[in-house]
């Protein structure tokens, strides 16, 4: 799955959720995915919700018009009205974020309106220094001092139908996934879980799908 960031309108890709370069216009990009027909599109917008921002709905929908394979949206969705706007102007599935740390009930909302299939948790998850690893929040700026594996379980029992779980640290790295993590998040829910940050090449994808994740995604690498 490619995961295009929209960083003040333009696509870019980040190294550990910081230094963003300008990689073009998101709309050339779909195209070029059509092109090679991928499966799925992910499409966040990495500031909308640190600056409390509604979702860009006319941005949203004009990318979404040129996809031909199914799209899923993240970035300041905050109530269930801005979902409905968004299912309707094209995107197949949501992706909740800080909604997700901050009203967990939105979860279960759009579960019951639309369906789990339609309801995506994504963890940011950063290691500690002890090995272990803790739910970051704000964009990567915010320790939330979260289990990820307890977080990923009371997401799956809010009504979340898919967990997109993304290593802060591997993040644009291309260095692999953290394999650790994917197979801790896999092995303590039922959803599919879909692997992000870190892949650099097909084995990178190998090892996650072994490790228990139903689908990978990348950035940097595509």
């Amino acid at each position: 799955i490619p995961v295009l960031l929209l960083h003040k309108g333009n696509l870019v890709k980040s190294v550990k959720f910081k230094d963003y370069k300008y990689v073009g216009d998101p709309i050339n990009a779909v195209r070029i995915f059509n092109d090679k027909e991928v499966n799925e599109l992910v499409l966040i917008d990495i500031d909308a919700s640190r600056e409390k921002r509604s979702p860009d709905l006319k941005h949203i929908t004009n990318i979404a018009s040129e996809a031909f394979m199914p799209m899923a949206y993240g970035g300041g969705i905050s109530d269930i009205t801005q979902v409905k706007e968004i299912f309707y102007n094209g995107v197949e599935k949501v992706i909740f974020n800080t909604a997700a740390l901050e009203q967990p009930a939105l979860i279960s909302a759009t579960a019951n309106q639309f369906g789990s299939s339609s309801t995506v948790v994504s963890i940011d998850v950063k290691k500690t220094l002890l090995g272990g690893h803790k739910v970051y929040a704000s964009n990567g700026q915010k320790n939330t001092g979260r289990d990820p594996v307890q977080f990923a379980k009371e997401m799956e029992s809010a009504g979340a139908g898919e967990i997109f779980i993304n290593s802060i640290d591997a993040d644009g790295t291309m260095a692999g996934y953290d394999i650790n993590l994917v197979k801790k998040i896999a092995d303590s829910v039922s959803v599919p879980v879909v692997a992000c940050g870190g892949a650099g090449s097909m084995y990178h994808f190998e090892q996650a799908i072994q490790a228990g994740a139903s689908a990978v995604a990348a950035g940097s690498f595509f």
